[in-house]
């Protein structure tokens, strides 16, 4: 069984970086940058709850935001 940590003993800089402003604020320069829009999915995952990709997913429940 892997070893897991319940979110409330992240780090404060772990939550930070972790946080859906800062996922937006990535993909907002990585957007101008590649002229190639990015999408913020919630993965779920309490470690990264919010990722950056640049193709849309086929859930579409899973898009929080479109960065263009």
């Amino acid at each position: 069984m892997p070893f897991l940590r319940s979110p409330a003993r992240l780090s404060p800089r772990r939550a930070e970086l972790a946080s859906f402003e800062h996922a937006y604020r990535l993909g907002t320069v990585v957007a101008e940058q590649s002229h190639v829009d990015q999408f913020v999915i919630a993965t779920g995952d309490p470690f990264q709850p919010y990722r950056l990709v640049e193709h849309q997913i086929a859930n579409d429940d899973a898009v929080i935001a479109c960065v263009a």
